[in-house]
């Protein structure tokens, strides 16, 4: 057989090996997806919205499971030399998706620009605020000085997403929306984003992991439920995520699709402005502004809470997708306190509480709500209202808004009283202590989601310690009583764990997960 013909032979060979290969992946995924990312810079906003699009094309030192336990992500194994010493093994072999290899230099850097993002509304800085300083020991390992012992220091670190130094170092974030820094090392790559309609993204070759089941995935921005479980019926998406509840049982029961579900750890809650003499948006009993903030008193807070009816939210309004909340994290996750139940419904208790803080007639406020960023949102605000109203709280309005718009507004604190969540991602109940109800301290990167500026000594105290004990028992309790100091103290209404329900045609599989998560990781092609 000559040259040529051999040359020929393993032409064709290669072309039939690559088209088989392709074969093995469907052309396209068309996801509809509720709300959309506010930037495709990683490390722009926490927000949950923001990750579920990021987790497509950057991925974390370390992942979490369904059940949101830790476990090995870009970085392979890590241990303690001392207290306060980790050495962090990468994995080897990982490479971003201009080629480039993933190394502890790209570590550094993530690490470093995390808390430095202008304009953040969440911002990373509680993530990266026990590191002291990094030391690059080989390309594939780091030893990093924390400032004080830390027991959860890859989970804190593990919610960096990785960037590629070379393609991130001096860009903004408007250079990931275009593409032109959006370079990961996930199983997709950015096309492009098209704010207010879609995401396009391609399958990595290269990826490290389990080979991605399609070639191009197509993620459209559908905020209107209705217009999301159209979409699905009429075969323009192949898969949803937020489906009501009071649709999730209809999709259950059709042929041709699936109905995914998962109880999740998301804490919907209800935030006051506790921390201002004067708010924008409250008013006396007739309307009028006022000088003193009814909201700095607990007693006023503690009104509130018992103005509402939890049981019905979760059995009405959800019909059945929720449970009601009494503090951070739900039954099975650290840090609960059997002492924080769901606060009953007291409307004549509410009342008495309120004449106590001198407001016998009530005061005035203004609702405000996310309208696209979980199921049923604007509705659990109008039913919030109505609840209040009938406690003697005039209602001067309920404004709803697009999340990606609303959660800028609500960082910026533009808001008195407003409906929002927090996504519990670990298996206890301090990230979301500390991002929430912790004092909002920018340099010590606590309080990060503490949109009222909430502040409890008592809470702050209990928190510091708990992130130093290496105990698991000491942990838990110092964690618990941490709760109590912030949930007896109102620093937030707590209302009720959701039920997550996604919708797929048949020939797709969501892998439903705590965190709500509507990403490639959780979706794949049914076999």
């Amino acid at each position: 057989m000559t040259p040529q013909s051999l040359l020929l032979r393993g032409l064709l060979a290669l072309a039939l090996a690559a088209s088989s290969a392709s074969s093995l992946a469907r052309p396209l995924l068309t996801i509809g997806h509720s709300s959309e990312p506010s930037s495709i810079d990683p490390l722009f906003s926490r927000t949950g919205n923001n990750q579920a699009a990021a987790e497509n094309i950057f991925e974390r030192l370390v992942s979490t499971d369904p059940n949101m336990q830790t476990r090995p992500g870009l970085a392979l194994a890590w241990r303690t030399l001392e207290p306060t010493l980790w050495e962090i093994k990468l994995r080897p072999g990982v490479t971003f998706h201009d080629d480039t290899p993933f190394t502890a230099e790209d570590v550094v850097f993530s690490l470093g620009r995390a808390p430095k993002v202008p304009n953040s509304p969440a911002p990373f800085t509680g993530a990266v605020r026990s590191i002291a300083h990094i030391d690059v020991v080989d390309p594939l390992t780091l030893r990093i000085r924390t400032k004080a012992p830390t027991p959860d220091f890859m989970e804190q670190i593990g919610l960096v997403y990785m960037l590629s130094r070379r393609a991130a170092e001096g860009k903004r974030s408007e250079d990931f929306n275009s593409g032109k820094a959006a370079v990961g090392t996930g199983p997709y790559k950015f096309l492009r984003w098209q704010p207010g309609d879609s995401l396009e993204l391609e399958r990595n070759e290269h990826y490290w992991g389990r080979r991605p089941d399609f070639d191009r995935v197509l993620i459209r921005y559908i905020a209107n439920d209705a217009a999301r479980i159209s979409a699905l019926l009429s075969g323009s998406v192949d898969l949803i995520d937020s489906v009501p509840p009071t649709d999730a049982k209809n999709l259950k029961d059709k042929p041709g699709y699936t109905l995914y579900q998962s109880p999740s750890a998301r804490l919907i809650y209800l935030a006051l402005d506790s921390s201002r003499d004067i708010s924008p948006f409250v008013t006396d009993a007739d309307g009028k502004p006022m000088r003193a903030n009814p909201l700095k008193d607990v007693r006023v807070r503690q009104a509130i809470s018992k103005m509402f009816m939890r049981e019905p939210i979760t059995t009405r309004l959800l019909s059945g997708a929720g449970v009601p909340a009494g503090q951070m994290v739900p039954e099975g996750l650290g840090g609960y306190a059997s002492s924080l139940p769901a606060p009953a419904y007291d409307l004549e208790g509410a009342r008495a509480l309120l004449a106590q803080a001198g407001y016998p007639k009530g005061f005035g406020l203004t609702l405000h709500s996310s309208n696209d960023r979980f199921a049923g949102d604007s509705d659990l605000a109008q039913a919030l209202a109505q609840m209040m109203a009938r406690a003697g709280v005039r209602i001067n309005g309920v404004v709803t808004q697009p999340y990606n718009v609303y959660a800028g507004a609500s960082g910026k604190q533009q808001y008195s009283a407003f409906i929002f969540s927090y996504g519990n991602n670990t298996a206890d109940s301090s990230n979301g202590l500390t991002n929430v109800l912790a004092t909002y301290d920018k340099a010590a990167g606590t309080g990060a989601f503490n949109r009222s500026r909430y502040s409890n000594p008592e809470l702050d105290r209990f928190l510091s310690q708990a992130s130093q004990e290496f105990d698991p028992e000491k942990r838990d309790a110092l964690l618990r009583r941490a709760a109590e100091a912030g949930f007896n103290d109102v620093g937030i209404v707590p209302l009720y764990f959701p039920v997550a329900f996604w919708g797929a045609r048949n020939g797709t599989v969501m892998h439903a997960n705590k965190l709500e998560r509507t990403s490639m990781l959780y979706i794949q092609e049914a076999k």
